[in-house]
């Protein structure tokens, strides 16, 4: 758990290797990231300076092998650290999201000179974001592309177009981008955000998860060098069939959101002054409604956690599948993706109703903006509306009916 801001000793804290998910430095980590973000969330103040120590921190690199400079964690220590901080600011733990997903994709391929330099960068602390929505695209999701588009320059290419929700590039060191190119299929870029011609646009205004840089990026003639350029052809790229690290990354920051209700609702019981006047006692922690409430909500981000590492417990099967050959590797991730939508379907919930159980634990004395506890429903909310749950749940039912697949873009 998070440890509260008064016990926090040091904020100046070392780090003399990329971090582990058993590094003592990860739990100073979480708590410098948890000192303020109230305050951050209500003022809208951009974490730029936490990006910064995750940077240093080489927190990144946390599934890149130990032999490659990375920390060498499971699919399932990541989950646990996604979990924690979610707990500890949310809006952090949505940043880093599309980097440890473009990251694991890179890992799962073959370790060609670009794939090496690009895993040495994020050892090294480069933090990756995305560019990939189109507005122009009537169906979101699939991987469209309409108007951010390569054309030939020399040895290489010029990349011209606009994107939009590109959570995390404003904090980030390098920005993965899918693009048309001119034979009429889609690709993948990968290149530093400070090249000339990119514009991140700091525009989201959404009432939650408000400080992601989920904003419009600009390119104009951005100069791109063939070995950047992923094609669908290549055969230095990954292949698995579903993309389950971002959709399982949301429904971890949504457990950890439920962590952080339980320790607000119990400081509040622990430091309430009155209660009311027919209540049955008239020690806020001595009331058995109270201790329901938090008990309510304690269960709840049990569950929540233990549901997101079961999902996450697939993802370290993947390997193994793989070694099996491709029609072991397809079931093995239709089954980590089920269980991945399932679990939104259930943690999300949990989230939202534990954020309203805050409330009935406080009364309306904590609605007030300055205390900001607004902010748990306020985000756990706008993470869920990723990707619908009501798609889920049907495209769940139809593979339990029917034993249709689930589809293979949209963040399955």
């Amino acid at each position: 758990m998070i440890k509260s801001p008064e016990k926090l000793a040091d904020t100046t804290i070392q780090f003399l290797a990329p971090v582990r998910a058993n590094s003592p430095e990860l739990q100073q980590l979480f708590d410098f990231i948890a000192l303020g973000a109230s305050e951050r969330d209500r003022d809208r103040i951009l974490p730029f300076d936490v990006i910064e120590l995750i940077r240093r921190s080489r927190l990144g690199a946390l599934r890149i092998p130990l032999a490659e400079g990375g920390g060498g964690s499971t699919a399932r220590e990541l989950f646990e650290v996604v979990i924690k901080l979610g707990d500890a600011d949310p809006n952090v733990a949505h940043i880093v999201r599309n980097h440890f997903s473009i990251t694991e994709r890179i890992l799962r391929s073959e370790r060609t000179p670009r794939n090496r330099r690009w895993l040495k960068a994020v050892a090294d602390g480069a933090i990756i974001g995305l560019a990939s929505t189109e507005l122009e695209v009537k169906r979101a999701g699939g991987g469209q592309v309409v108007n951010t588009k390569l054309t030939p320059d020399g040895h290489g290419y010029r990349l011209n177009g606009t994107k939009y929700y590109s959570t995390g590039s404003l904090y980030a060191d390098l920005i993965f981008v899918r693009v048309l190119v001119p034979d009429g299929t889609t690709a993948f870029i990968l290149i530093p955000t400070n090249r000339e011609g990119i514009d991140l646009v700091d525009d989201w205004d959404g009432f939650g998860q408000r400080l992601t840089g989920t904003g419009t990026t600009n390119f104009t003639n951005v100069r791109v060098e063939a070995d950047e350029v992923i094609f669908e052809t290549d055969t230095d790229k990954d292949n698995l069939p579903y993309n389950i690290i971002p959709q399982l990354f949301l429904t971890a920051i949504n457990a950890g959101i439920i962590r952080s209700v339980l320790r607000d609702a119990t400081n509040l019981v622990r430091t309430r002054p009155r209660t009311f006047y027919h209540a049955v006692t008239e020690q806020a922690t001595e009331d058995p409604i109270l201790q329901q409430t938090v008990g309510q909500v304690a269960a709840n981000a049990f569950a929540a956690e233990a549901i997101v590492l079961a999902a996450a417990d697939g993802l370290d099967r993947l390997p193994a599948a793989k070694a099996q050959g491709e029609e072991a590797q397809t079931a093995a991730a239709l089954e980590t993706s089920l269980s991945a939508a399932k679990a939104k379907l259930i943690v999300d919930d949990l989230a939202l109703r534990s954020a309203t159980l805050l409330f009935e634990v406080g009364g309306a004395s904590t609605t007030k903006k300055s205390s900001n506890y607004d902010r748990h429903w306020r985000n756990a909310r706008t993470l869920s509306s990723h990707n619908p749950n009501h798609f889920k749940a049907r495209a769940i039912g139809d593979y339990e009916i029917n034993g249709t697949p689930l589809p293979q873009r949209g963040f399955f």
